[in-house]
């Protein structure tokens, strides 16, 4: 539905920045944004909130974003969640129908110790977001507060992506220890939230809301990933890690290794291509980082000390890590 794009847009027009331009960058028009029944492409809106975030340097945009905006502009999902009964009951149906209003996050709901809110990327490449990710998350912390009228605090949270200095400002919003660079992307709440009451639950608007959303979902089909950009997301999830064993990437898309290698060979790709390039990208992305110590950035990639890293970047570009940071500045 392109909602966070289209703050983003309102905020950067505000401020003064360019916004036509950053749009035509990112391969959008003015009258898409206009257009609120419009859906844009996933890719389109994460290049353009990297642009609108470089242009208000605002590296938390997508979290800032989350943190005002009237959560009714969600529309049909926001609306079958708060009728719902109960709050465990919402998080159930945001999970579901969630495909609704952004095609490229997946969420699936876990409850055990602690009810667990799991989100998997479908279409996009996980390394390339983190505004949206954040703006998921926020708006569900908010989503839950208002629905319960309680002040209520994830008990853990944990990002893919990394972060420095601006972790603090995330920490003290979700009440929790947030975690970056972990090997999923997660949200969880206590098993007691599940029972609270939503203030101003309407038992016969949601059945009849349910029946709108389960239309809309069946509309909307299902959204299958390149099965090489599903491995490569898996790989991201694992690298900083150690673990992004074939073995181990495997278990986690649910496949055998033989399958694993048959359904890469059907797009003309091999394991070992896949993690080539993807650490070839992650360590541009990295070295563009001044934050990032060379150390750092081999860990995140995988490798176990600096001259292993520094060996194999060398056989991919021709130069240093050192080198080509001093290069690109």
């Amino acid at each position: 539905m392109g909602v966070m794009t289209r703050l983003a847009c309102h905020r950067a027009k505000h401020e003064g920045v360019d916004v036509a331009q950053l749009l035509r960058k990112a391969g959008l028009t003015a009258e898409q944004i206009d257009d609120h029944s419009a859906r844009l492409d996933v890719k389109r809106q994460i290049k353009f909130l990297d642009l609108v975030a470089a242009g208000l340097n605002d590296d938390l945009l997508g979290f800032h974003l989350a943190q005002k905006y009237d959560l009714r502009m969600i529309g049909l999902l926001y609306y079958v969640q708060a009728s719902s009964e109960s709050v465990g009951e919402a998080l159930r149906r945001g999970a579901r129908y969630s495909s609704i209003v952004n095609e490229g996050i997946a969420m699936r709901l876990r409850t055990g110790r602690d009810i667990a809110i799991h989100f998997d990327y479908l279409g996009v490449s996980r390394r390339s977001d983190k505004h949206q990710i954040e703006f998921a998350m926020t708006t569900i912390i908010r989503m839950c507060r208002q629905l319960s009228n309680r002040h209520l605090s994830a008990t853990r949270v944990s990002f893919n992506h990394r972060r420095n200095e601006e972790a603090e400002e995330l920490k003290n919003f979700f009440g929790s220890n947030v975690t970056f660079g972990a090997s999923e992307d997660q949200l969880c709440f206590s098993t007691s939230v599940k029972e609270l009451s939503v203030v101003h639950a309407d038992s016969y608007l949601n059945e009849l809301l349910i029946g709108y959303c389960e239309q809309a979902l069946a509309a909307r089909g299902i959204k299958q990933s390149p099965f090489g950009l599903s491995v490569e997301n898996a790989i991201t999830l694992l690298l900083p890690h150690g673990k992004a064993e074939v073995g181990e990437v495997a278990r986690k898309l649910g496949v055998s290794r033989r399958t694993l290698a048959r359904r890469l060979s059907s797009e003309g790709l091999t394991y070992a291509a896949v993690i080539k390039n993807l650490k070839q990208d992650l360590a541009k992305r990295h070295l563009a980082d001044d934050s990032l110590s060379i150390s750092e950035i081999a860990w995140l990639l995988g490798y176990q000390d600096v001259s292993a890293f520094t060996h194999a970047f060398k056989r991919w570009t021709g130069s240093s890590p050192r080198m080509a940071r001093h290069a690109s500045r």
